[in-house]
């Protein structure tokens, strides 16, 4: 019996060490996305953009959907081993919360814009 609980805290420690050593560098967020506004619909060209200047202590900064939006209130968590991202952003409509995961080199996120009363979903690709 000790036995069987001596594998079964061992199988713990060495998943919860692999999942520790694969955390993601959010330094690979930092440049320019292009943001797929409409995902669902491939004849669609409605793009936005985001540019990740700094993720310095898990806080994002820099612009969200067009040049001069500023991003606020930016986070970053990666405690599961998948970097996953929420920031604020507002216009003269109002304010918009987002979030996103990286995956595989693209974003996949979410847009919940409170006072239009919708959410989008997004994707998002590195420009070179």
């Amino acid at each position: 019996m000790i036995y069987i609980i001596y594998i079964l805290l061992s199988t713990s420690f060495i998943n919860a060490t692999e999942v520790q050593a694969q955390k993601p560098n959010p330094q690979v967020l930092i440049g320019t996305w292009k943001l797929d506004m409409t995902p669902h619909n491939p004849d669609d060209n409605n793009f936005a953009m985001m540019h990740i200047e700094s993720t310095k202590d898990n806080r994002l900064t820099g612009m969200f959907y067009r040049e001069g939006v500023k991003l606020e209130s930016g986070s970053l968590n990666s405690q599961t081993g998948t970097l996953y991202g929420a920031l604020v952003s507002r216009d003269n409509s109002g304010s918009y919360n987002s979030t996103f995961y990286l995956k595989d080199g693209k974003l996949y996120g979410t847009t919940h814009a409170i006072d239009r009363k919708f959410l989008a979903v997004w994707t998002a690709t590195k420009n070179k």
